[in-house]
């Protein structure tokens, strides 16, 4: 395919570059990469096509939050075959972000290491882009779009509430789902709000002014499993849709080699912590409300895995930067081929 090609031919040059100067200039090239996915026809089969609460997930592999925070290439990822798009972190009020440098490549272990602390232009601005899209027809017709929300770093956690709220208001009628997040390891506190009587009063406030757009919770494998069963029963209570299972980690799994590296670790090496967690979340959810998988995924076999532990669909970001544009279509195919000769993806599923 020669979205691969050019990607393999790029990637050196890239992987020399610092990795947040190389992420701003592949944004740059996004737009060649739209028109070849266009021309490619790299949407996923009907086949995997996948309920995950209310939502029509076209395929079982969704873009993680954190690659297009401010909502620039919807597009793009529509073209590239995710079953699902997930922007942001968003917050309240737009911010920088801590200080460079803040991500680290491990290559080796097709891993990354992040501080980004929800760098962002704010909820008006990631509103205005999905204004746009939707204004001028160009909403897609193939994924559902979700916006994943945060607190601003400025607000204190006993304003938290407000603050996204505040976020919730601007983009109310134009997300197609939202997603809390409590669990990012990169703002001073966030994590406290996933503790049950913050928890409750965020949720609480958070479904009820969605006014019936589903909402999400994003839960760190940093958590006990009792904490994770406590937040998966307070998610349900509150009339979330659904359980985002896992965030990065602030461990260091693997041999990563990167212990004086503060920030939270995605990719390969947290797959076996995102599973044993995910497996907890799943067995908490008990089938009332679906799981979404995260941590690892980067082959047909590591979604396979997760729809196998009982998840409902699954997510990733960081297998893209090192596979490239073409990694998603390609597991969708190989997934396609596997479940029409199962007799479909359930089937598929069910074989162990």
């Amino acid at each position: 395919m020669l979205l691969d090609t050019l990607y393999r031919a790029i990637r050196p040059v890239l992987f020399q570059m610092d990795p947040e100067t190389a992420h701003e200039r592949t944004f740059g090239g996004l737009g060649v990469a739209r028109v070849l996915a266009e021309s490619a026809g790299l949407r996923p089969d009907p086949i995997l096509a996948r309920d995950v609460g209310p939502l029509r997930f076209s395929g079982p592999v969704g873009l993680a939050a954190g690659l297009d925070k401010n909502g620039v290439a919807v597009r793009t990822w529509d073209a590239l075959g995710f079953g699902a798009i997930e922007l942001g972190t968003v917050t309240g009020h737009a911010q920088p972000g801590n200080e460079r440098p803040r991500l680290f490549r491990l290559v080796e272990e097709r891993a990354i290491i992040n501080r980004m602390g929800f760098n962002n232009l704010g909820a008006d601005a990631l509103a205005g882009e999905l204004r746009a899209l939707r204004a001028a027809g160009h909403w897609p017709a193939h994924a559902p779009v979700g916006a994943n929300l945060g607190k601003s770093k400025v607000v204190p956690n006993e304003d938290a509430v407000a603050d996204y709220l505040v976020s919730l208001a601007a983009l109310r009628g134009l997300a197609d789902y939202f997603v809390v997040n409590v669990s990012s390891p990169n703002t001073p506190g966030l994590r406290a709000l996933q503790e049950k009587e913050p928890l409750e009063r965020l949720l609480g406030a958070v479904v009820p002014a969605a006014a019936g757009t589903p909402v999400f919770l994003k839960l760190a494998p940093d958590l006990e499993d009792d904490a994770l069963i406590e937040a998966v029963g307070v998610a349900i209570e509150a009339g979330c849709a659904g359980i985002l299972a896992t965030n990065t980690t602030l461990s260091r799994p693997g041999t990563t080699g990167r212990l004086s590296q503060a920030g939270g670790l995605s990719g390969a090496p947290l797959a076996p912590l995102a599973h044993a967690k995910i497996g907890v979340v799943v067995r908490a959810a008990a089938g009332r409300v679906p799981v979404v998988g995260i941590g690892g995924v980067s082959t047909a076999d590591d979604v396979l895995a997760l729809l196998r532990l009982g998840c409902a669909a699954t997510q990733l970001y960081t297998a893209f930067i090192y596979g490239g544009p073409a990694l998603v279509s390609g597991i969708h195919a190989e997934l396609a081929t596997r479940a029409r000769a199962a007799g479909g993806l359930d089937a598929l599923i069910a074989t162990a």
